[in-house]
């Protein structure tokens, strides 16, 4: 993979400082297709107090082997009626060629303005990984993330993605998948304080044309601690093209 997709993880790393996951966060996964174009809908839903229900609608390319970029408008619905919530810029960078070594590394890299601008413009950072075991395939990823400019000064937060697919049929495959936040970087918060979340996902993928696909996943999350919500419900539907 070329050496500035490597210079570009290393800047990453170093711009940061992670926070508990949204109802629509999406696992990420580190490969990118040179080509590829998608319009991407996201949704989820928890039950927290008040409830949260948060979605986005977004356009992405794949501008070379290894360089994904995606733009988003984001609504939410917290109290009262659904509104514009933020825009999110999205760049994904594959650092290591696809099958050449037992983990597949890549790079997420997202900035997000709220519409509350209060809230300051966050950024968000972090390493993706991928593996396989015959059908099975695993990621996991490490996020950082820090507001800038906000009324309310903060320190990075770190979180985390997992999740483990079974590849049984293109149209259906199945799984699980978590999501959490630990509290700052360099001094985590005490397990009562940390969110995390886990439950079974499922995956698909249906061929409607030439180089078109419609892709599909979606997860019934648990709260398994005690600052997690108890329910979270998230889905992700991507039309490829």
């Amino acid at each position: 993979m070329k050496s500035n997709a490597a210079l570009i993880a290393a800047l990453g790393t170093l711009c940061l400082q992670t926070a508990h996951a949204g109802p629509a966060d999406y696992v990420y996964t580190p490969n990118v297709e040179q080509g590829e174009r998608e319009i991407d809908f996201k949704y989820g839903t928890q039950d927290s107090d008040p409830r949260k229900s948060l979605g986005s609608v977004g356009v992405g390319y794949g501008v070379n082997n290894w360089w994904f970029t995606e733009a988003y408008v984001k609504y939410g619905k917290e109290t009262g009626s659904t509104r514009y919530d933020a825009f999110e810029w999205e760049n994904k960078f594959q650092l290591t060629e696809t099958g050449k070594y037992p983990v597949d590394v890549g790079l997420i890299t997202e900035i997000e303005i709220p519409r509350d601008h209060d809230e300051g413009v966050e950024l968000r950072v972090g390493p993706l990984f991928q593996t396989e075991f015959g059908k099975l395939q695993l990621n996991a990823n490490v996020l950082f993330e820090k507001h800038f400019n906000a009324e309310e000064s903060g320190p990075t937060e770190t979180g985390y993605q997992w999740q483990a697919k079974y590849r049984w049929l293109p149209a259906f495959e199945y799984g699980l998948q978590g999501f959490g936040g630990t509290g700052p970087w360099n001094d985590l918060d005490a397990s009562g304080n940390q969110s995390h979340i886990a439950g079974p996902a499922v995956f698909g993928r249906f061929h409607v044309g030439d180089r078109q696909f419609i892709k599909y996943n979606a997860a019934w999350l648990f709260g398994v601690s005690n600052a997690a919500a108890d329910n979270t419900f998230r889905m992700q539907v991507e039309y490829e093209f």
